[in-house]
């Protein structure tokens, strides 16, 4: 009788035992499952990443390679310019920026290194003068004009802004109309500036 008990016990232990290791077996099934999910997931992520990596690399060598065109520019600190009995280029000889090189303040001439669309501008003061103005000249054709008769003997102030498409080596310049002035200081007043928004 007591070989039966012990025997059912030991039955039992066993089948306990059993029932503990399948439960085992099961959990570390569904482990190894999620690890396996969890190793796919990562690899996707290490894909992810490495082709955001590479497409930044590839955004930053197309940004370094673009041409970088912007200058500003002011007249002068002598006063009055002009008027003269001809027409004249405005040399802008005070350069704060010219990054890319384009200005030329010796010529007083803008330069397009590359083809594309640039935005231009123009300030124009006129301090005690009759007449104040500027024409605008792309290559040798003019492509704008203004002015102001300022026979009160004011201050005068007027700004133009243009966007160009020009090619590479076309060339912007500013020209004084005879009969005509235009005043700066160290103020700045009068001042040239541009800069390429994008290439074609």
């Amino acid at each position: 009788m007591y070989s039966a008990i012990h025997k059912n016990k030991s039955n039992s232990c066993f089948s306990g035992q059993a029932t503990e290791l399948t439960s085992l077996g099961t959990r570390l099934t569904a482990t190894e499952s999620k690890t396996s999910d969890l190793e796919k997931e990562n690899a996707d992520l290490q894909t992810r990443l490495s082709s955001s990596e590479s497409r930044i690399d590839q955004l930053e060598r197309e940004n370094a390679e673009k041409p970088k065109v912007a200058f500003y520019t002011a007249l002068t600190d002598d006063g009055r310019v002009g008027p003269y009995n001809t027409d004249i280029t405005l040399k802008y000889s005070k350069v704060f920026t010219n990054i890319g090189n384009a200005y030329n303040p010796s010529t007083g001439f803008f330069t397009a290194p590359v083809k594309g669309v640039y935005n231009l501008q123009f300030t124009v003061f006129g301090y005690n003068a009759g007449s104040t103005g500027v024409y605008v000249y792309k290559n040798n054709q003019r492509i704008m004009g203004d002015w102001d008769n300022n026979y009160n003997m004011s201050q005068k102030y007027f700004t133009k802004s243009l966007v160009l498409e020009l090619k590479a080596g076309d060339e912007i310049h500013p020209v004084l109309p005879s009969g005509h002035s235009i005043f700066d200081n160290s103020n700045n007043h009068s001042t040239f500036s541009g800069s390429l928004l994008f290439t074609l």
